[in-house]
């Protein structure tokens, strides 16, 4: 056993000295493209921070107010953005070709299903008093039910490169008549905007 214990290691070792059939050796670079030293790459790097201070006005993108529904009509849609924007500095540009920022808002209806949980108490036993025995247990019911809720979408684009700056989104029940339906689009739109400006 010992022999073969010896031979074994002997082989191993003999293994280790023989030479390595890996060589090093590397190829030279390709030249630079003509030009790859006065070439600027934006690609290659992260896109300037934007400076959202100075954007102080707006209009709509493409002259576009939001579509209307059976709640609220395009001017009342248009003057609920309008409202909310106000509230965070920015204010109707008076020729539209002048405006920091070109603004789209959008509408839509989605149902949404809900779900809470219902505690029922149980008691099992003979009593509550001190001579009977018993218990008393909450059982979780889970209940589901559906919710209609307006979802109101803002894009911001910067006027002077079109590239879109910031978005929005922010939704409210719409359930019950057109008056809270109304209070459901101003809180939408508020909760869209609520994330404005970027910090």
């Amino acid at each position: 056993m010992k022999r073969l214990a010896l031979l074994a290691l002997t082989l191993l070792l003999g293994a280790c000295q023989s030479p390595n059939p890996y060589k090093a050796e590397s190829r030279p670079l390709p030249p630079a493209p003509p030009g790859a030293a006065t070439t600027f790459d934006a690609s290659a790097y992260p896109a300037a921070p934007r400076d959202f201070a100075r954007y102080r006005s707006w209009a709509w993108l493409d002259g576009q107010l939001p579509a209307g529904n059976n709640w609220a009509t395009a001017e009342q849609m248009a003057d609920m953005v309008n409202s909310g924007l106000d509230q965070h500095g920015l204010r109707p540009a008076r020729n539209p070709g002048e405006a920091d920022l070109k603004v789209s808002a959008s509408l839509r209806y989605e149902r949404r299903l809900r779900q809470y949980d219902d505690y029922g108490g149980v008691y099992y036993g003979n009593g509550p008093w001190h001579d009977q025995y018993g218990a008393w247990a909450t059982v979780p019911i889970v209940r589901t039910y559906e919710e209609q809720v307006a979802v109101v979408h803002l894009e911001f684009y910067d006027a002077h490169d079109n590239q879109a700056v910031w978005t929005g989104s922010g939704e409210a029940s719409a359930n019950g008549d057109r008056s809270d339906g109304v209070a459901a689009l101003r809180q939408a739109v508020k909760d869209a905007l609520d994330d404005y400006p970027p910090r």
